[in-house]
C-alpha cells in the first residue's frame, strides 16, 4: 500500500537530471502574490489552465477519509490547516492560525485564528470551524478514519472566541504545530450523515478556504479546481488546475511531449528510461532530487481487529520472524537500486528517508539484515521449512510454499522488483505469484495477501507514518476500515510511540523515533528496500518558474503544503519574480492542473497502496 502520506531517507547516491536546479520564487507570507495567468492551454474564455498528469486516482474527496497522496494533496489545496511547513526548511509557519502558545505544562494550546480567511461561499472562517472539525473527529469513528491519530490524545477542544481556539490535552503532545488536519466549514459539514461513507463528491463547487476551489470531478478521470481569488495569501497565478489520470505512464510522458499536459509526476516517479528520454528535449525540464518516500515490501503479520478477531488468509509461515528475516536477507537492495532505479534512489534501511536527517536511522553492521542467501536458507531450515526432493520449500502442512505478492498494476517498479523476487526466492525453493492489480485496496483491507509492495510519503514530522503501525490503528472489527498499514500490533513499539509523542526535546524525541524504526526493522514485517528520488518533468514553455521543496534539491509534486501549485508562474506572464518578499520565505512553485483522463479501465488504488499515498 502507500501513503502520507506514504516516504523517506540515508546514504545518497543521485544522478542529477537535466535542469534539476529549479528556479526559486520568493514571496512573503504576509503579502499576496500578484496573480498572473500562465502559458498553458487556455480555457474557453482565455483563462490559463495548468494540467498535471498523475498515475494515481482519488480514493476520496472527503478530508476525513482521504489517504492517497493525490487526494491529500488536493485537500491541502481546498482547505487550510492550522499551520503549514516552510518550503525552505520545513519549520512550522502560520496557516489558518497566525500564532500559537502552550501552557507551562504543555497540556493547553491556544491558537489565534486569522480574521482574514473566508469560505468560498462568502462566510467568515472562525475558530468554531476548527473546534467543530476536531470534535467531530474525536466523537465520530468515521470522521477519524484518515487522521484520527492526531486527536487521540485530545481531552477538549473549544472556540473561546471567533479568533481563539483552545485545545486541552490528556498528556503533552509534540505534534501540536504539525497537526496535518484540514479544517472544514462547520455550516456545510454539520449536515453530513454518515462520515464513513460521504465522499464529498456530490455537489460542486465544494466550499473551502484554500488557494483553489474544487469545481468538478470525475472518478478515475480528472479533478478540476479554480483559483480562489479571495485566498488570504493571494490568488494563484494559474486560473485553473487540473489533475488528469493516466493509467499508462508512457502515455502521460507522450502527452507531455505534445504539450497536452504541463507536468508529469509518474507513479509516483518517472522511470529512469522515461526520464532519460526527456532530458535534453526542447522546452522540457527533468527534476531529479531526493524524495520524501520509502519503497518497501510488507508482510502480512496476520490481519486482526481491535476486538481480537483475526481474518484474511496470510501464509502462516510469515508469523515466524526467522522466515521474514530470511526473505529480506534474500533481497539484494543494491541490485534494486542499480538495475531497477538505475541509481535514481538510495538503498533502503530504516523507515524514514535520509531527507529527514534528524530522524533518519540505519542499522549497525551487526544488526543489519544484509544480503546473504546462504544464511537465509539456513534460517528457513532452522524454522522447519526444509527443501523436499524437488528442491521446493514445504510448509508445515507438507505443501510447497508459494507466496502471493500484491503489486500495483500501474507501477513498473513493482513488476520489475517482482521478477527479481521470483529469481531470488526461487533459489531458496520458494515460489512467488505476482498479483498485479489496478485495485489493491480490497485484498489489502481483507488481509488476503502474503506480501505486498508498500510505500508512504513522509511528512517533516514523522508522527503519522509512525502511528499507522500502532495497535490503535487496527480496525475496530473485521468489517471496519482502520488506519493501519498492514496490521502490525506490537506492545514495545506502542510504548515507544507514546513516549515520542509526549517528548518535546527534539534530540530526545529523535532518539525515540530511531528506536521505533529499529523495532520495526527487527520485527521484520517491513522491508524498506529503497528511498526513490522524485523524478518528474514539466514544460518550460508553459511553466516559467517552479520552486522545489526543500528549496535546495527538492520535489515539486506531493509537497508538504500547497506552495508549488499556488505560486506557479505561467510562462507568458511576464512575471518571473513571483512578487516581493518581506519575510524571506521561499515558496515552492509548481504549476499543476489535474484532469484525470480516462485511458482505459481505472481502479481505485488505496492511498497507502504505494508511497504516493499518504503525505
Amino acid at each position: 500500500m502507500d501513503t502520507q502520506t506514504r516516504s523517506l531517507p540515508g546514504r545518497v547516491r543521485l544522478l542529477a537530471g537535466a535542469g534539476a536546479a529549479a528556479l526559486t520564487l520568493t514571496a512573503s507570507l504576509a503579502t499576496p502574490l500578484n496573480p498572473s495567468p500562465a502559458q498553458a492551454r487556455a480555457a474557453g474564455d482565455g483563462e490559463k489552465v495548468l494540467t498535471v498528469a498523475v498515475a494515481q486516482s482519488v480514493d476520496s474527496l472527503s478530508p476525513f477519509l482521504a489517504v492517497r497522496l493525490l487526494s491529500t494533496s488536493i485537500q491541502r489545496l481546498m482547505y487550510e490547516f492550522l499551520t503549514n511547513y516552510d518550503p525552505e526548511d520545513a519549520r512550522a509557519v502560520p496557516g489558518l492560525a497566525t500564532a500559537w502558545e502552550s501552557s507551562p505544562d504543555k497540556l493547553t494550546w491556544t491558537y489565534t485564528i486569522r480574521s482574514d480567511s473566508t469560505w468560498s461561499d462568502g462566510k467568515r472562517v472562525t475558530a468554531e470551524d476548527a473546534a467543530w472539525t476536531f470534535n467531530k473527529m474525536m466523537t465520530d469513528r468515521g470522521a477519524a478514519t484518515a487522521n484520527g491519530s492526531f486527536v487521540g490524545n485530545f481531552e477538549k477542544v473549544t472556540a473561546a472566541s471567533p479568533t481563539k481556539l483552545v485545545i486541552e490535552l490528556k498528556k503533552p503532545q509534540a505534534t501540536m504545530t504539525a497537526l496535518d488536519v484540514p479544517i472544514v466549514p462547520k455550516h456545510v459539514w454539520e449536515k453530513v450523515g454518515d462520515f464513513s461513507k460521504f465522499n464529498n463528491d456530490s455537489s460542486f463547487p465544494v466550499v473551502g478556504n484554500g488557494p483553489f476551489v474544487l469545481t468538478d470531478y470525475k472518478a478515475d478521470s480528472y479533478v478540476r479546481l479554480k483559483a480562489n481569488k479571495t485566498f488570504w495569501r493571494g490568488a494563484p497565478k494559474f486560473d485553473e488546475l487540473v489533475f488528469r489520470y493516466y493509467k499508462d505512464q508512457d502515455a502521460a510522458v507522450s502527452a507531455l511531449r505534445k504539450g497536452e499536459v504541463s507536468f508529469v509526476a509518474g507513479s509516483p516517479s518517472l522511470t529512469p528510461a522515461q526520464a532519460a528520454s526527456l532530458e535534453g528535449e526542447r522546452n522540457i525540464r527533468v527534476n531529479d532530487a531526493p524524495g520524501r518516500r520509502f519503497y518497501a515490501l510488507a508482510t502480512n503479520p496476520g490481519a486482526r481487529a481491535k476486538n481480537g478477531r483475526t481474518f484474511g488468509d496470510g501464509h502462516p509461515s510469515l508469523l515466524d520472524r526467522r522466515v521474514r528475516h530470511a526473505l529480506f536477507m534474500a533481497v539484494d537492495r543494491e541490485a534494486i537500486i542499480d538495475k531497477v532505479f538505475r541509481g535514481h534512489a538510495v538503498e533502503g534501511e530504516g523507515y524514514i528517508p535520509p531527507r529527514f536527517s534528524q530522524y533518519f536511522w540505519k542499522p549497525s553492521a551487526s544488526r543489519k539484515l544484509a544480503y546473504d542467501p546462504a544464511k537465509a536458507a539456513r534460517l528457513l531450515d532452522q524454522a522447519g521449512y526444509r527443501l523436499d526432493g524437488d528442491g521446493r520449500r514445504v510448509g508445515k502442512d507438507g505443501e510447497p510454499i508459494t507466496y502471493r505478492v500484491l503489486c500495483h498494476a500501474t507501477d513498473p517498479n513493482d513488476k520489475a522488483v517482482g521478477k527479481y523476487l521470483q529469481e531470488w526466492w526461487g533459489k531458496l525453493g520458494i515460489g512467488v505469484r505476482l498479483d498485479c492489480l489496478d485495485n489493491v485496496t480490497d485484498p489489502w483491507l481483507a488481509g488476503k495477501y502474503d506480501l505486498a509492495f508498500d510505500g508512504w510519503s513522509v511528512n517533516p514530522d514523522p508522527d503519522f507514518v509512525l502511528s499507522i503501525h500502532t495497535c490503535a490503528a487496527l480496525p475496530a472489527t473485521p468489517k471496519d476500515t482502520g488506519a493501519t498499514d498492514n496490521f502490525i500490533c506490537d506492545k514495545r513499539y506502542d510504548e515507544l510511540y507514546a513516549r515520542q509523542l509526549a517528548e518535546y526535546d527534539p534530540a530526545a524525541r529523535a532518539d525515540l523515533v530511531k528506536q521505533m524504526q529499529a523495532r520495526l526493522y527487527d520485527l521484520g514485517y517491513m522491508n524498506v528496500m529503497a528511498y526513490p528520488n522524485a523524478v518528474e518533468a514539466y514544460r518550460t514553455d508553459q511553466i516559467e518558474s517552479i520552486t522545489t521543496m526543500p528549496a535546495k534539491a527538492g520535489n515539486i509534486y506531493g509537497q508538504d503544503g500547497y506552495w508549488s501549485w499556488w505560486s506557479a508562474v505561467p510562462a507568458d506572464s511576464g512575471d518571473s519574480s513571483g512578487g516581493s518578499s518581506s519575510t524571506g520565505v521561499v515558496l515552492g512553485v509548481v504549476g499543476g492542473v489535474v484532469a484525470l483522463a480516462a485511458l482505459g479501465g481505472f481502479a481505485a488504488m488505496r492511498r497507502r497502496a504505494t508511497a504516493e499515498d499518504r503525505e
